[in-house]
């Protein structure tokens, strides 16, 4: 019988030389790894500019308003935060600093009422959501306690500024410090229970940075508008927020690493960075300013403001996110790849 020629033979020569023996036991396993990791480096894909159908973002960005829903936001955690401070202030005995926390929480939920439905465009829609109660969804449990919040902190205000059955008024005022952290905080689930990167991501952080900023917007409000000596329990109350928002801040940039870019970067970077500066400013002033009334009223509006910006700084770096594809697919590729090595 002839031998094969030409190609052939070179395929024969091949295939008899590749078939002379299995190989060592010891060999296998090394060459099962390799041939798993050739597998994964054939499936990546690689990087590429990110672009999507027509110009259109991978996710729907929200259809929320500028400045409705980040104003929404900031009210909300003012008018929460006020009750707890209005209710500790009269514990306390710090009857001026009450009466003023209770009326600004009645002050910063009507404007956040107006804020909301504004945004809605009906007020009956805002009716509309109170027809059902979800457990599960953010805006259910959130339409809820606004309205169980509102006629409690508008009783509390005024009943103590009337006089007219303080004991009712008490009561009012102990009902609405107590669903405030509630009012002030589930507006972070709001953000987060969405599927925007820059909120989603941060689910676990963004309840604290809402609770300190609240707690640094109230504490603003005392130290602006009352004596220092009258002020102490919102000055105490400034010294536990401030320093809750910027570890919590940090954290969250930690949590959403490269997703954290717009929060850094940017219009959203600049709100976020003069908020912080403004936060350690304050915190200074309150700390500094307990005689001088003066120094006392500009930390108050520095934390004020600096809880404004924080607010709407957070609201704008998640709509980034929203429009840029690549907040989406990047963090989904990393996991993936993350799966594939283990």
């Amino acid at each position: 019988m002839t031998e094969p020629k030409g190609r052939g033979a070179a395929w024969t020569e091949e295939r008899g030389t590749s078939h002379e023996g299995p190989p060592p036991p010891a060999a296998r396993p090394a060459r099962r790894r390799l041939k798993a990791a050739r597998r994964r480096e054939e499936s990546r894909v690689p990087d590429f500019e990110f672009t999507s159908y027509y110009g259109r973002p991978v996710i729907k960005e929200p259809a929320w308003g500028v400045p409705d829903v980040p104003g929404y936001l900031f009210l909300g955690g003012l008018a929460g935060a006020s009750s707890v401070l209005a209710a500790g202030a009269e514990m306390s005995g710090y009857g001026e600093l009450a009466r003023v926390a209770k009326v600004g929480a009645l002050g910063a939920i009507s404007l956040s009422a107006v804020a909301l439905v504004h945004d809605l465009g009906r007020p009956e829609r805002f009716a509309n959501m109170l027809r059902v109660f979800k457990p599960s969804s953010p805006m259910s449990v959130g339409s809820w306690l606004l309205t169980a919040y509102g006629p409690l902190a508008g009783a509390a205000a005024v009943s103590d500024m009337t006089g007219i059955l303080p004991a009712a008024g008490a009561l009012a005022t102990a009902g609405a410090g107590l669903l405030g952290p509630g009012v002030a905080t589930y507006t972070a689930a709001l953000l987060c229970d969405t599927a925007v990167p820059g909120w989603h991501e941060g689910h676990r952080e963004m309840p604290y940075l809402f609770a300190g900023s609240a707690s640094c917007a109230a504490a603003g409000l005392g130290l602006l508008t009352v004596s220092p000596a009258a002020a102490g329990p919102a000055r105490t109350l400034a010294t536990v927020g401030a320093p809750a928002e910027l570890v919590a801040k940090r954290l969250l940039l930690r949590r959403l690493g490269e997703i954290a870019e717009p929060y850094e970067t940017g219009r959203p970077g600049r709100l976020l960075r003069a908020a912080e500066l403004l936060t350690v400013g304050g915190l200074a002033g309150a700390v500094l300013g307990r005689r001088n009334r003066a120094v006392s009223a500009l930390a108050g509006a520095s934390l004020l403001a600096a809880s404004a910006l924080t607010r709407f700084g957070v609201f704008e770096a998640g709509l980034v996110t929203a429009r840029d594809p690549k907040y989406t697919i990047v963090p989904q590729r990393r996991r993936l790849d993350r799966r594939g090595m283990n």
